[in-house]
């Protein structure tokens, strides 16, 4: 079963999410852009990501993958420790790489997969 879930950031050719059997694969999260502090802004990413876990009946700690793409390499280790609030049973596998984002005020995007297994 692959169920497509609607657009989280006003683009139809997104889905917020995709489940595929017991996966949940999330497109890219971000938030916070109103200011430029990578804190504030990984904390609204994750925000949102828990926002569209919750609309499949799942949380992060379902979450086994996580890709964080960063503006500035500069912001890793603050943008890495932001990850214990988050997690306090143990952080997913992660990559982080840099890359140029659309948005000029976007500081930091995170996907990934989740695991959760059908009831």
């Amino acid at each position: 079963m692959i169920k497509r879930m609607p657009t989280h950031c006003k683009d139809e050719t997104c889905s917020s999410c995709v489940i595929a059997g017991d996966y949940i694969f999330l497109a890219h999260h971000g938030g916070g852009h109103d200011k430029e502090d990578i804190v504030h802004q990984m904390r609204k990413t994750f925000e949102s990501m828990k926002k569209t876990l919750t609309s499949v009946g799942a949380t992060l700690d379902d979450m086994v993958q996580i890709n964080l793409y960063l503006r500035d390499i500069a912001d890793f280790r603050v943008a890495a420790d932001v990850f214990e609030e988050y997690f306090k049973n143990g952080a997913p596998a992660r990559m982080t790489t840099t890359t140029e984002f659309v948005g000029k005020s976007c500081l930091c995007q995170m996907d990934g997969i989740a695991y959760k297994p059908l009831q």
